[in-house]
């Protein structure tokens, strides 16, 4: 070979060395450039397509062969070209909002805002809680309402103590498999009409939060969801497009009354008001009023039952009655939301709270547990190996899910077992690191609770339909000057939940009735009275016994992988909370889906395009069905954090929506 010849195929191959390094370099800023995901879709790929063919051209490897330095000059250049800080992983769309007096973060500017008068006005976290979340059912109107069925986790400052609050609807009397059997093909209607709905929980919620904890009374806290009700708030972008998207609302004239007031869907900016609904918060501080002289324990307990017992749950049934659903006076009239005691592990030194009985919440401790047999920082965050692994321990505890998860009141639930380290380096050795699992494979947790009686409960696979994964939810978080804290999820489970406003209550029911499983015997079967496993779930964290932290996501069955997913950033990579909010995220359907017919879709994955390409290449090549979802688009977290040792409150938000931070 001429030495010529011989110097040139030395030369050229380091130069496409380097001139790809140029391009990695380039796609890692692309990743980590939060703002990236805002660029028209092909605009990412057409740069790069650039760069590579100017790092190809003969004038640009010329210049690379006198020596590196040149090359790494160009990748400086190419790099400032794009909109970053000095270090890109730090970045993020929104600050961290901090404070040392108080914080709240939620899914509303309007809810934080309320949430922040009561603070101001010398409320605590419970009252705040209440008032935020009133102003969310008005103004976060199609995920979560009067009509929500709702999960909390609250901290109490004098106590020391963790409680679970449990607002989840009971069926009614009516409801049984026997009567869907019979009367409705044997199916439940998915996420539209009464017979999908649920009783509403929050009411009572708020009732319990306010008479436990809380120190104002129902005028105080409502009276800024009355104004925002009573006299409007301007549409936002997010907010119009869930109106004008929904068809289901259009078969309900009350609904369409309410929220197409001119005969079409608002656009965003125009002013949209519920007087109806304002009317109905009216008559419960009315109730109040009346009754408030005797001591203010009377005056909450009038207005609760105002609401389950009085004219608003005559008027409920009636409704009910009147347009097919199976709701009745004496349904409203026995319901009782719960104050139980929560679950928690310690996942690397942190007690991770969750709510105990019918939710999906546990789903998170079991996976934590899986993964704390692994060096996730070592994997790499997000990397192939961090992705599948996690993905892998979802679907395992998912499947524990299916079998095991359910209403404590009706099911056994074998938590000694779930939550045992020992069950957990079990089941780890299920996990395959190059292949994904296409089953459904829920364990044996009993043996790990000393029984060697395995529960008899049916669990299956249904692979046809087209149920949905996603839910719509809302939720707001507030700690106080006490350190009081409150995480509360407040939810109609889908967009409109039933689509029908129920009379002039301006009241829309959650549809957590399509939960159900019409399969006798299974945890989540059917049973007049029994609550559906939930979607509905939060996160609280000690640490060294002070709260560390609460976060919470809407997203139906997802909920749990978001909140997984921002406490991993935060505990194992050291983020901090808007970091780890913001980070892209990961998302899997690969077991029955909480809706009726609760459809499983063995090996599916999803991620944000935000995820290098190399990435989702590895995952295809383990087996998972990947899809590509866009860049800023699984999740709707928020979260404050607590730091003991400074005093000092973080709170974050999620940009993906409408969510908005506070802190002072």
């Amino acid at each position: 070979m001429p030495p010529s010849a011989a110097s040139a195929s030395r030369v050229r191959p380091g130069a496409q060395d380097v001139a790809e390094a140029v391009v990695n370099k380039c796609q890692r800023a692309y990743a980590c450039w939060p703002y990236g995901g805002l660029f028209i879709p092909d605009v990412r790929e057409n740069h790069l397509a650039i760069f590579r063919t100017q790092l190809n051209s003969r004038s640009i490897r010329r210049r690379i062969r006198i020596g590196l330095v040149p090359a790494l000059f160009l990748c400086v250049l190419i790099s400032q070209a794009l909109p970053q800080s000095d270090d890109a992983t730090t970045q993020t769309m929104r600050p961290v909002i901090r404070g040392r007096h108080a914080a709240v973060a939620s899914m509303k500017a309007e809810a934080t805002e309320a949430a922040r008068r009561i603070l101001d006005a010398g409320g605590n976290a419970f009252d705040a809680a209440v008032a935020g979340q009133a102003a969310l059912a008005v103004t976060d109107f199609s995920l979560n309402g009067l009509g929500s069925d709702a999960v909390l986790l609250v901290y109490d400052a004098r106590e020391k103590k963790v409680y679970s609050i449990n607002a989840e609807p009971r069926a009614p009397k009516l409801a049984t498999i026997d009567w869907y059997e019979k009367n409705n093909g044997g199916k439940i209607p998915s996420s539209d009409g009464l017979l999908s709905g649920g009783l509403p929980g929050v009411i009572d919620a708020w009732y319990i939060l306010l008479d436990r904890w809380g120190t104002m009374n129902f005028e105080q806290v409502l009276q800024p969801a009355i104004d925002l009700a009573e006299n409007g708030f301007p549409l936002s972008e997010l907010g119009a497009s869930y109106i004008a998207e929904s068809k289901k609302i259009l078969k309900y004239p009350t609904t369409v009354k309410v929220y197409l007031p001119n005969g079409r869907p608002p656009k965003a900016g125009e002013i949209l008001k519920n007087p109806d609904l304002a009317r109905t918060l009216k008559k419960l501080v009315e109730a109040e009023k009346s009754n408030g002289a005797k001591s203010r324990h009377q005056g909450l307990q009038a207005a609760r039952d105002r609401f389950y017992k009085g004219d608003i749950a005559r008027n409920l049934a009636a409704f009910s009655e009147a347009n097919g659903g199976l709701f009745r006076y004496e349904d409203f009239a026995a319901y009782t939301a719960k104050v139980e005691t929560p679950i928690s592990i310690n996942y690397r030194g942190y007690q991770v709270y969750k709510n105990p009985s019918a939710s999906q919440g546990p789903t998170e401790l079991i996976a934590l547990n899986l993964l704390e047999g692994y060096d996730l920082k070592a994997l790499g965050h997000n990397s192939p190996d961090f992705l599948h692994t996690s993905v892998e321990a979802t679907k395992l505890a998912m499947a524990d899910r299916e079998k095991y998860l359910g209403d404590m009141d009706f099911i056994k639930i074998p938590y000694d077992g779930l939550l045992s380290k020992d069950y957990a380096r079990e089941r780890r050795k299920l996990i395959d690191p190059q292949k994904a699992s296409l089953e459904l494979r829920p364990g044996a947790p009993e043996k790990f609770a000393g029984s060697n009686a395995q529960l008899d409960r049916p669990v299956h696979e249904v692979l046809t339909g087209d149920a949905s994964h996603v839910g719509d939810t809302s939720y707001i978080a507030v700690v106080d000057k006490d350190r009081n804290v409150v995480s509360f999820e407040p939810s109609l489970h889908s967009s409109f939940g039933t689509g029908v406003v129920m009379g002039d209550t301006g009241i829309i029911f959650n549809c957590r009735g399509d939960y159900y499983s019409l399969v006798r015997g299974e945890a989540n079967a059917l049973e007049p009275g029994k609550r559906p496993r939930s979607t509905l779930q939060s996160t609280l964290i000690m640490k060294d016994g002070q709260p560390y932290a609460i976060l919470g996501s809407p997203g139906g069955d997802d909920q749990v992988m978001r909140t997984m997913q921002t406490l991993i950033n935060m505990i194992d990579f050291g983020m901090n909370i808007q970091q780890a909010i913001e980070s892209p995220r990961w998302s899997s359907r690969s077991f029955p889906a909480s809706p009726f017919p609760h459809t499983m879709y063995p090996g599916d994955m999803s991620v944000e395009s935000r995820i290098p390409e190399a990435t989702r290449e590895a995952l295809i090549a383990r087996g998972h069905k990947l899809h590509v979802e866009p860049p800023w688009s699984l999740g709707s977290n928020a979260g404050i954090v607590l730091d003991s040792s400074t005093g000092v409150l973080d709170a974050g938000a999620d940009p993906r929506v409408d969510a908005y931070a506070w802190a002072w």
